[in-house]
Protein backbone atom coordinates (compact mmCIF):
# COMPACT_ATOMS: atom_id res chain seq x y z
CA UNK A 1 0.00 0.00 0.00
CA UNK A 2 1.32 3.46 -0.95
CA UNK A 3 2.47 5.65 1.73
CA UNK A 4 0.04 9.03 2.22
CA UNK A 5 1.73 12.34 0.95
CA UNK A 6 2.50 15.34 2.59
CA UNK A 7 1.39 18.07 -0.43
CA UNK A 8 1.94 21.45 -0.34
CA UNK A 9 -0.54 23.41 -2.49
CA UNK A 10 0.45 27.12 -3.57
CA UNK A 11 -1.64 29.74 -5.25
CA UNK A 12 -2.19 32.98 -5.93
CA UNK A 13 -5.90 32.67 -5.66
CA UNK A 14 -8.25 29.92 -4.35
CA UNK A 15 -12.23 29.99 -4.74
CA UNK A 16 -14.35 31.07 -2.53
CA UNK A 17 -11.85 33.81 -0.25
CA UNK A 18 -10.96 35.10 -4.25
CA UNK A 19 -11.43 34.51 -7.49
CA UNK A 20 -9.90 36.43 -11.09
CA UNK A 21 -11.06 33.31 -13.15
CA UNK A 22 -10.81 29.90 -13.44
CA UNK A 23 -7.81 28.91 -11.11
CA UNK A 24 -9.63 29.73 -8.51
CA UNK A 25 -12.01 27.12 -9.01
CA UNK A 26 -9.66 24.78 -9.98
CA UNK A 27 -7.47 25.41 -6.69
CA UNK A 28 -10.68 25.74 -4.64
CA UNK A 29 -12.00 21.97 -5.70
CA UNK A 30 -9.05 19.51 -6.31
CA UNK A 31 -7.71 19.73 -2.82
CA UNK A 32 -11.11 18.69 -1.32
CA UNK A 33 -10.53 15.27 -3.11
CA UNK A 34 -7.14 15.17 -2.96
CA UNK A 35 -7.79 15.69 1.36
CA UNK A 36 -10.88 12.40 0.58
CA UNK A 37 -7.97 10.09 -0.56
CA UNK A 38 -5.81 10.67 2.59
CA UNK A 39 -3.57 12.69 2.09
CA UNK A 40 -2.12 15.59 4.05
CA UNK A 41 -2.91 18.61 1.52
CA UNK A 42 -2.47 22.42 2.82
CA UNK A 43 -2.77 25.24 0.74
CA UNK A 44 -0.83 28.72 0.97
CA UNK A 45 -2.23 32.15 -0.78
CA UNK A 46 -1.52 35.71 -0.43
CA UNK A 47 -3.68 37.72 2.15
CA UNK A 48 -5.46 40.07 0.16
CA UNK A 49 -7.36 43.53 1.76
CA UNK A 50 -10.51 42.12 -0.19
CA UNK A 51 -10.56 38.48 2.29
CA UNK A 52 -12.94 39.55 5.17
CA UNK A 53 -11.22 37.27 8.39
CA UNK A 54 -15.25 37.30 9.84
CA UNK A 55 -16.57 35.93 6.68
CA UNK A 56 -14.61 32.57 6.76
CA UNK A 57 -13.77 32.48 10.23
CA UNK A 58 -9.66 33.16 9.50
CA UNK A 59 -7.64 33.08 12.50
CA UNK A 60 -4.00 34.60 13.44
CA UNK A 61 -1.59 31.76 14.21
CA UNK A 62 0.54 33.35 17.10
CA UNK A 63 4.14 31.05 15.66
CA UNK A 64 3.41 32.52 12.08
CA UNK A 65 4.01 36.48 12.97
CA UNK A 66 6.68 38.87 12.43
CA UNK A 67 8.40 36.20 9.99
CA UNK A 68 11.82 37.07 7.98
CA UNK A 69 11.47 36.46 4.48
CA UNK A 70 14.91 37.36 2.78
CA UNK A 71 14.68 38.54 -0.78
CA UNK A 72 17.95 39.53 -2.46
CA UNK A 73 18.64 43.00 -1.93
CA UNK A 74 16.80 42.90 1.60
CA UNK A 75 14.09 41.93 4.12
CA UNK A 76 10.61 41.90 4.34
CA UNK A 77 8.06 40.45 7.16
CA UNK A 78 5.37 38.45 6.47
CA UNK A 79 2.27 37.52 8.98
CA UNK A 80 0.38 34.21 8.57
CA UNK A 81 -3.28 33.54 9.05
CA UNK A 82 -5.15 29.81 8.70
CA UNK A 83 -8.50 29.01 8.39
CA UNK A 84 -10.36 25.98 6.35
CA UNK A 85 -11.47 25.49 3.01
CA UNK A 86 -15.34 25.62 3.56
CA UNK A 87 -17.11 22.33 4.55
CA UNK A 88 -13.48 20.47 4.60
CA UNK A 89 -10.94 19.79 6.72
CA UNK A 90 -8.03 21.41 4.17
CA UNK A 91 -6.39 24.12 6.42
CA UNK A 92 -5.51 27.52 4.17
CA UNK A 93 -2.71 29.58 4.85
CA UNK A 94 -2.34 33.33 4.01
CA UNK A 95 0.39 34.70 3.74
CA UNK A 96 -0.30 38.93 5.01
CA UNK A 97 2.12 41.55 4.10
CA UNK A 98 -0.32 44.62 3.86
CA UNK A 99 1.97 46.35 1.95
CA UNK A 100 1.89 44.47 -1.02
CA UNK A 101 -1.50 42.67 -1.00
CA UNK A 102 -3.75 44.86 1.53
CA UNK A 103 -5.40 46.02 -2.66
CA UNK A 104 -8.57 46.30 -3.81
CA UNK A 105 -7.75 43.84 -6.98
CA UNK A 106 -5.72 41.13 -7.04
CA UNK A 107 -3.06 41.93 -10.04
CA UNK A 108 -4.14 45.21 -11.98
CA UNK A 109 -4.80 48.43 -10.71
CA UNK A 110 -8.23 49.68 -10.98
CA UNK A 111 -6.75 52.91 -11.60
CA UNK A 112 -4.71 52.86 -14.75
CA UNK A 113 -6.23 49.48 -15.36
CA UNK A 114 -2.57 47.97 -16.04
CA UNK A 115 -0.62 45.26 -13.65
CA UNK A 116 0.85 46.85 -10.34
CA UNK A 117 4.03 48.22 -10.92
CA UNK A 118 5.50 45.78 -8.56
CA UNK A 119 4.16 42.72 -9.38
CA UNK A 120 7.05 40.97 -9.67
CA UNK A 121 8.38 41.45 -6.36
CA UNK A 122 5.14 41.04 -4.64
CA UNK A 123 5.19 37.66 -6.55
CA UNK A 124 8.88 36.76 -5.57
CA UNK A 125 8.15 37.77 -1.82
CA UNK A 126 5.19 35.42 -1.82
CA UNK A 127 7.50 32.50 -3.24
CA UNK A 128 10.38 33.16 -0.71
CA UNK A 129 8.00 33.16 2.06
CA UNK A 130 6.74 29.98 1.95
CA UNK A 131 10.28 28.73 2.71
CA UNK A 132 10.43 30.56 5.88
CA UNK A 133 6.93 29.65 6.81
CA UNK A 134 7.49 25.88 6.43
CA UNK A 135 10.62 26.42 8.75
CA UNK A 136 8.74 27.64 11.56
CA UNK A 137 5.70 25.15 10.95
CA UNK A 138 8.00 22.47 11.21
CA UNK A 139 5.97 20.80 8.05
CA UNK A 140 8.06 19.18 5.45
CA UNK A 141 5.87 18.89 2.30
CA UNK A 142 6.95 15.86 -0.09
CA UNK A 143 5.47 17.72 -3.22
CA UNK A 144 5.09 21.53 -3.50
CA UNK A 145 2.46 21.97 -5.75
CA UNK A 146 2.56 25.42 -7.87
CA UNK A 147 0.16 26.84 -10.48
CA UNK A 148 0.75 29.64 -13.09
CA UNK A 149 3.81 32.32 -12.95
CA UNK A 150 2.65 34.12 -9.61
CA UNK A 151 4.56 31.03 -8.13
CA UNK A 152 6.72 29.56 -10.78
CA UNK A 153 9.93 30.71 -8.93
CA UNK A 154 9.63 28.03 -6.12
CA UNK A 155 11.14 25.29 -7.86
CA UNK A 156 14.00 27.89 -8.88
CA UNK A 157 14.52 28.98 -5.43
CA UNK A 158 14.28 24.81 -4.15
CA UNK A 159 16.99 23.82 -6.45
CA UNK A 160 18.93 27.34 -6.73
CA UNK A 161 19.21 28.92 -3.13
CA UNK A 162 17.49 25.58 -0.93
CA UNK A 163 18.97 22.45 -2.07
CA UNK A 164 21.61 22.26 0.53
CA UNK A 165 19.23 22.56 2.64
CA UNK A 166 18.38 19.28 4.37
CA UNK A 167 14.77 20.50 5.67
CA UNK A 168 13.76 21.15 1.51
CA UNK A 169 16.46 18.76 -0.54
CA UNK A 170 13.95 15.87 -0.67
CA UNK A 171 10.79 18.15 -1.63
CA UNK A 172 9.43 17.46 -5.21
CA UNK A 173 7.79 20.20 -7.57
CA UNK A 174 4.74 20.04 -9.95
CA UNK A 175 3.97 23.48 -11.68
CA UNK A 176 0.72 23.43 -13.33
CA UNK A 177 0.06 26.02 -16.12
CA UNK A 178 -3.65 27.01 -16.41
CA UNK A 179 -2.81 29.92 -18.69
CA UNK A 180 0.27 30.07 -20.80
CA UNK A 181 -0.55 33.64 -22.03
CA UNK A 182 0.33 35.40 -18.64
CA UNK A 183 4.20 34.05 -17.74
CA UNK A 184 5.46 36.89 -15.46
CA UNK A 185 7.68 38.93 -18.01
CA UNK A 186 9.40 41.91 -16.46
CA UNK A 187 12.15 44.07 -17.22
CA UNK A 188 15.87 42.56 -15.83
CA UNK A 189 16.17 45.31 -13.66
CA UNK A 190 13.48 42.96 -10.87
CA UNK A 191 16.45 40.22 -10.91
CA UNK A 192 17.76 42.56 -7.71
CA UNK A 193 14.73 41.02 -6.39
CA UNK A 194 15.36 37.68 -6.88
CA UNK A 195 19.05 36.18 -6.91
CA UNK A 196 22.40 37.88 -7.82
CA UNK A 197 21.96 38.95 -11.18
CA UNK A 198 25.26 37.43 -12.58
CA UNK A 199 24.54 34.04 -11.70
CA UNK A 200 21.12 33.77 -12.73
CA UNK A 201 20.48 36.19 -15.86
CA UNK A 202 22.21 35.82 -18.62
CA UNK A 203 21.45 34.98 -22.30
CA UNK A 204 19.30 31.52 -22.38
CA UNK A 205 19.61 30.74 -18.94
CA UNK A 206 16.40 29.40 -17.24
CA UNK A 207 14.50 32.53 -16.08
CA UNK A 208 16.18 34.97 -19.44
CA UNK A 209 13.70 35.03 -22.33
CA UNK A 210 14.41 37.74 -25.12
CA UNK A 211 16.30 39.70 -22.62
CA UNK A 212 13.40 39.81 -20.19
CA UNK A 213 13.29 37.85 -16.76
CA UNK A 214 10.00 35.02 -17.28
CA UNK A 215 9.10 33.56 -14.14
CA UNK A 216 6.91 31.25 -16.02
CA UNK A 217 10.18 29.96 -17.89
CA UNK A 218 12.32 29.18 -14.67
CA UNK A 219 9.17 27.06 -13.23
CA UNK A 220 8.86 25.12 -16.70
CA UNK A 221 12.91 25.09 -16.34
CA UNK A 222 12.85 23.50 -12.86
CA UNK A 223 9.81 22.12 -11.73
CA UNK A 224 10.77 18.27 -11.45
CA UNK A 225 7.14 17.98 -13.55
CA UNK A 226 5.17 20.17 -15.36
CA UNK A 227 1.28 20.24 -16.20
CA UNK A 228 -1.23 21.66 -18.20
CA UNK A 229 -4.81 21.20 -18.52
CA UNK A 230 -5.38 18.72 -21.37
CA UNK A 231 -3.09 16.07 -23.19
CA UNK A 232 -4.08 17.51 -26.41
CA UNK A 233 -2.49 20.90 -25.01
CA UNK A 234 0.57 19.18 -23.69
CA UNK A 235 1.47 18.36 -27.80
CA UNK A 236 0.32 21.86 -29.01
CA UNK A 237 2.78 23.57 -26.70
CA UNK A 238 5.86 21.58 -27.70
CA UNK A 239 5.07 21.70 -31.21
CA UNK A 240 3.45 24.92 -31.90
CA UNK A 241 5.06 28.54 -31.44
CA UNK A 242 1.79 30.67 -31.55
CA UNK A 243 0.27 27.83 -28.81
CA UNK A 244 3.51 28.14 -26.54
CA UNK A 245 3.63 31.98 -26.22
CA UNK A 246 7.19 31.61 -27.35
CA UNK A 247 8.02 28.57 -25.17
CA UNK A 248 8.05 25.80 -27.34
CA UNK A 249 11.42 25.00 -27.48
CA UNK A 250 11.69 25.13 -23.49
CA UNK A 251 8.75 22.80 -23.07
CA UNK A 252 10.19 20.54 -25.91
CA UNK A 253 12.85 19.49 -23.58
CA UNK A 254 10.67 19.39 -20.85
CA UNK A 255 8.92 17.05 -23.15
CA UNK A 256 9.14 13.85 -20.72
CA UNK A 257 8.08 15.33 -17.83
CA UNK A 258 4.77 16.86 -19.52
CA UNK A 259 1.31 15.89 -18.90
CA UNK A 260 -1.59 16.99 -19.28
CA UNK A 261 -4.55 16.68 -16.97
CA UNK A 262 -8.22 17.60 -18.01
CA UNK A 263 -9.84 19.93 -15.38
CA UNK A 264 -13.10 19.09 -13.35
CA UNK A 265 -16.33 19.73 -12.36
CA UNK A 266 -17.52 20.57 -8.71
CA UNK A 267 -20.88 18.91 -9.47
CA UNK A 268 -22.09 20.18 -5.97
CA UNK A 269 -22.19 23.80 -7.36
CA UNK A 270 -22.40 23.22 -11.07
CA UNK A 271 -25.53 20.63 -11.35
CA UNK A 272 -28.80 22.52 -12.50
CA UNK A 273 -30.61 19.91 -9.90
CA UNK A 274 -28.88 21.59 -7.12
CA UNK A 275 -28.05 25.32 -8.34
CA UNK A 276 -29.16 27.24 -5.50
CA UNK A 277 -27.98 30.47 -8.45
CA UNK A 278 -30.47 30.00 -11.16
CA UNK A 279 -34.35 30.69 -10.32
CA UNK A 280 -35.68 27.02 -11.92
CA UNK A 281 -34.06 23.70 -11.18
CA UNK A 282 -34.25 20.76 -13.63
CA UNK A 283 -33.10 17.91 -14.74
CA UNK A 284 -31.79 15.52 -17.71
CA UNK A 285 -35.57 14.14 -17.42
CA UNK A 286 -37.30 17.26 -16.95
CA UNK A 287 -36.03 20.41 -18.80
CA UNK A 288 -39.34 22.70 -18.08
CA UNK A 289 -37.06 24.52 -15.89
CA UNK A 290 -33.98 25.14 -18.19
CA UNK A 291 -36.60 26.88 -21.07
CA UNK A 292 -38.17 29.20 -17.64
CA UNK A 293 -34.21 30.08 -17.36
CA UNK A 294 -34.37 30.80 -21.05
CA UNK A 295 -37.04 33.45 -20.72
CA UNK A 296 -35.91 35.01 -17.28
CA UNK A 297 -31.36 35.35 -18.52
CA UNK A 298 -33.55 36.99 -21.80
CA UNK A 299 -36.04 38.96 -19.92
CA UNK A 300 -33.17 40.18 -17.70
CA UNK A 301 -31.12 41.56 -19.96
CA UNK A 302 -33.88 43.30 -22.25
CA UNK A 303 -34.19 41.03 -24.69
CA UNK A 304 -37.75 39.66 -26.20
CA UNK A 305 -36.50 35.75 -26.27
CA UNK A 306 -38.55 33.18 -28.72
CA UNK A 307 -38.38 29.37 -27.48
CA UNK A 308 -38.41 27.85 -31.17
CA UNK A 309 -34.92 30.32 -31.54
CA UNK A 310 -31.84 29.26 -30.38
CA UNK A 311 -30.15 31.65 -27.64
CA UNK A 312 -26.41 31.52 -27.95
CA UNK A 313 -24.26 32.47 -25.23
CA UNK A 314 -20.91 34.08 -24.94
CA UNK A 315 -18.88 34.78 -21.31
CA UNK A 316 -15.59 36.39 -22.01
CA UNK A 317 -12.99 38.69 -22.14
CA UNK A 318 -14.02 40.93 -24.67
CA UNK A 319 -10.36 40.99 -26.37
CA UNK A 320 -9.19 40.33 -30.04
CA UNK A 321 -7.01 36.90 -28.13
CA UNK A 322 -10.47 35.21 -27.48
CA UNK A 323 -11.69 36.16 -30.81
CA UNK A 324 -13.87 38.95 -30.91
CA UNK A 325 -11.81 40.27 -33.49
CA UNK A 326 -13.10 37.36 -36.14
CA UNK A 327 -16.53 37.70 -34.16
CA UNK A 328 -16.29 41.35 -35.68
CA UNK A 329 -16.20 39.89 -39.34
CA UNK A 330 -18.81 37.83 -38.99
CA UNK A 331 -21.50 39.68 -36.35
CA UNK A 332 -24.00 40.99 -39.53
CA UNK A 333 -24.38 37.51 -41.03
CA UNK A 334 -24.75 35.95 -37.28
CA UNK A 335 -27.53 38.45 -37.29
CA UNK A 336 -29.42 37.61 -39.90
CA UNK A 337 -29.61 33.71 -38.46
CA UNK A 338 -32.67 32.67 -37.26
CA UNK A 339 -31.26 32.66 -33.82
CA UNK A 340 -30.20 35.18 -30.81
CA UNK A 341 -27.44 36.33 -29.14
CA UNK A 342 -26.18 37.38 -25.15
CA UNK A 343 -22.76 38.20 -24.69
CA UNK A 344 -21.24 39.09 -20.89
CA UNK A 345 -18.63 39.63 -19.49
CA UNK A 346 -15.53 42.35 -19.13
CA UNK A 347 -14.00 44.28 -21.85
CA UNK A 348 -12.88 47.35 -23.45
CA UNK A 349 -13.71 50.61 -24.77
CA UNK A 350 -13.13 49.40 -28.55
CA UNK A 351 -15.20 46.47 -28.70
CA UNK A 352 -17.94 47.55 -25.94
CA UNK A 353 -18.71 50.88 -28.26
CA UNK A 354 -19.05 48.00 -31.22
CA UNK A 355 -21.82 45.89 -29.61
CA UNK A 356 -23.48 48.33 -28.07
CA UNK A 357 -24.37 50.08 -31.73
CA UNK A 358 -25.28 46.40 -33.12
CA UNK A 359 -27.79 46.01 -29.70
CA UNK A 360 -29.44 49.34 -30.86
CA UNK A 361 -29.82 48.29 -34.37
CA UNK A 362 -30.93 44.71 -33.54
CA UNK A 363 -32.48 44.54 -30.37
CA UNK A 364 -34.25 41.74 -30.89
CA UNK A 365 -31.08 39.82 -31.83
CA UNK A 366 -28.60 40.98 -29.45
CA UNK A 367 -28.04 41.49 -25.75
CA UNK A 368 -24.59 42.56 -24.42
CA UNK A 369 -23.22 43.46 -20.99
CA UNK A 370 -20.23 44.21 -19.56
CA UNK A 371 -20.80 42.08 -16.52
CA UNK A 372 -19.50 39.17 -15.01
CA UNK A 373 -20.82 37.69 -11.63
CA UNK A 374 -21.43 34.06 -10.20
CA UNK A 375 -24.84 34.10 -10.35
CA UNK A 376 -25.09 35.77 -14.02
CA UNK A 377 -22.71 33.03 -14.94
CA UNK A 378 -25.01 30.50 -13.67
CA UNK A 379 -27.72 32.00 -15.23
CA UNK A 380 -25.92 32.41 -18.66
CA UNK A 381 -25.35 28.55 -18.63
CA UNK A 382 -28.43 27.68 -17.59
CA UNK A 383 -30.48 29.98 -20.00
CA UNK A 384 -28.63 29.87 -22.91
CA UNK A 385 -29.38 26.93 -25.61
CA UNK A 386 -25.45 27.04 -26.73
CA UNK A 387 -22.47 28.40 -25.60
CA UNK A 388 -20.32 30.01 -28.42
CA UNK A 389 -16.10 29.90 -26.72
CA UNK A 390 -14.75 30.28 -30.18
CA UNK A 391 -11.03 30.57 -28.36
CA UNK A 392 -7.93 30.09 -30.72
CA UNK A 393 -5.67 28.81 -28.16
CA UNK A 394 -6.14 26.77 -24.68
CA UNK A 395 -8.49 29.54 -22.76
CA UNK A 396 -7.96 27.20 -19.29
CA UNK A 397 -11.82 27.40 -18.36
CA UNK A 398 -14.30 25.13 -17.48
CA UNK A 399 -17.24 26.43 -18.72
CA UNK A 400 -17.67 24.00 -21.32
CA UNK A 401 -17.77 21.34 -19.42
CA UNK A 402 -20.41 23.01 -17.03
CA UNK A 403 -22.33 24.13 -19.64
CA UNK A 404 -22.49 19.95 -21.09
CA UNK A 405 -23.88 19.21 -17.16
CA UNK A 406 -26.73 22.08 -18.17
CA UNK A 407 -27.23 20.73 -21.63
CA UNK A 408 -26.10 23.67 -23.13
CA UNK A 409 -23.97 22.56 -26.08
CA UNK A 410 -20.66 24.44 -26.66
CA UNK A 411 -19.21 26.01 -30.09
CA UNK A 412 -15.74 25.03 -29.78
CA UNK A 413 -12.36 25.86 -31.84
CA UNK A 414 -10.30 22.48 -31.90
CA UNK A 415 -7.55 23.30 -29.45
CA UNK A 416 -6.60 22.54 -26.10
CA UNK A 417 -8.63 20.60 -23.99
CA UNK A 418 -11.88 20.98 -26.11
CA UNK A 419 -10.10 18.69 -28.30
CA UNK A 420 -10.05 15.99 -25.42
CA UNK A 421 -13.44 16.90 -24.09
CA UNK A 422 -16.16 17.86 -26.54
CA UNK A 423 -17.02 15.91 -29.40
CA UNK A 424 -18.73 17.00 -32.49
CA UNK A 425 -21.77 16.26 -33.43
CA UNK A 426 -21.51 13.95 -36.78
CA UNK A 427 -24.74 13.57 -38.62
CA UNK A 428 -23.77 10.19 -40.28
CA UNK A 429 -23.32 8.57 -37.10
CA UNK A 430 -25.19 10.87 -35.10
CA UNK A 431 -22.82 10.65 -32.31
CA UNK A 432 -21.74 13.63 -30.54
CA UNK A 433 -22.39 16.08 -28.07
CA UNK A 434 -20.84 19.82 -29.29
CA UNK A 435 -19.76 21.80 -32.52
CA UNK A 436 -16.50 22.29 -33.48
CA UNK A 437 -14.45 23.80 -35.71
CA UNK A 438 -11.15 22.74 -36.62
CA UNK A 439 -9.45 25.88 -39.23
CA UNK A 440 -9.70 28.82 -36.84
CA UNK A 441 -10.77 31.49 -39.55
CA UNK A 442 -14.49 33.68 -39.71
CA UNK A 443 -15.79 31.71 -42.57
CA UNK A 444 -15.26 28.53 -40.46
CA UNK A 445 -16.65 29.52 -37.31
CA UNK A 446 -19.79 31.25 -39.22
CA UNK A 447 -20.26 27.37 -40.87
CA UNK A 448 -20.11 25.67 -37.56
CA UNK A 449 -22.42 28.16 -35.63
CA UNK A 450 -24.86 28.19 -38.73
CA UNK A 451 -24.62 24.57 -38.68
CA UNK A 452 -25.82 24.17 -34.99
CA UNK A 453 -28.51 26.47 -35.29
CA UNK A 454 -29.68 23.96 -38.18
CA UNK A 455 -29.29 21.22 -35.88
CA UNK A 456 -31.74 22.56 -32.82
CA UNK A 457 -34.53 23.40 -34.81
CA UNK A 458 -34.58 19.47 -35.39
CA UNK A 459 -36.12 19.21 -31.89
CA UNK A 460 -35.67 15.04 -32.32
CA UNK A 461 -32.21 15.23 -32.72
CA UNK A 462 -30.94 18.12 -30.61
CA UNK A 463 -33.17 16.60 -27.32
CA UNK A 464 -31.03 13.63 -28.08
CA UNK A 465 -27.80 15.58 -28.12
CA UNK A 466 -28.81 17.30 -24.62
CA UNK A 467 -29.57 14.28 -22.83
CA UNK A 468 -26.35 12.82 -24.15
CA UNK A 469 -23.90 15.55 -22.74
CA UNK A 470 -25.99 16.07 -19.73
CA UNK A 471 -25.06 11.89 -19.02
CA UNK A 472 -21.12 13.03 -19.43
CA UNK A 473 -19.02 13.52 -15.88
CA UNK A 474 -15.94 14.98 -15.61
CA UNK A 475 -16.26 14.97 -11.42
CA UNK A 476 -13.42 15.94 -9.47
CA UNK A 477 -12.88 12.55 -8.40
CA UNK A 478 -11.55 11.08 -11.17
CA UNK A 479 -9.11 14.19 -12.04
CA UNK A 480 -7.76 13.46 -8.53
CA UNK A 481 -6.70 10.19 -9.24
CA UNK A 482 -4.80 11.52 -12.07
CA UNK A 483 -2.98 13.82 -10.08
CA UNK A 484 -2.86 10.90 -7.41
CA UNK A 485 -0.88 9.02 -10.03
CA UNK A 486 1.23 12.33 -11.03
CA UNK A 487 2.14 12.71 -7.52
CA UNK A 488 3.29 9.27 -6.83
CA UNK A 489 5.76 9.29 -10.18
CA UNK A 490 7.55 12.29 -8.42
CA UNK A 491 7.97 10.53 -4.80
CA UNK A 492 9.06 7.52 -6.31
Amino acid sequence: MQRKLKILYISSEVAPFVKSGSLADVVGALPKFLKDMGHDIRLFIPKYGTIIDRKYTIREVIRLKQIKVPLYNKTVIADVKSAFLPSTKVQIYFVENKDYFDRTELYVDPKTNKEWEDNAERFVFFSRSIFAILKKLHWQPDIIHCNDWQTALIPFFLKNIYHKDTFFNKIRTILSIHDLSSQGIYEKNIVTFIADPKAIFYPKSAIENQGKVNFLKAGIVYADLINTTSKSYAKEIRTSDESSFGLREVFRKRAKNLYGVVNGVDYSIWDPEVDTLIPHTYSRKDLSGKVKNKYHLAESLGLKVYEHKPVIGIISQVIDQNSFDMLMDIVKNLLKMDAQYIITGTGNEKFDNLFQSFVKRYPEKLAFRLKLDDQLTHLMIAGCDMFLIPCRFEPCISFHLYCLKYGTLPIVHATGAFVDTVKDYNPETKLGFGFVFKEYSPASLLYTINYAVKVYHDKEIWKKLVDRAMKLNFSWEAVAENYNKLYYKLVN
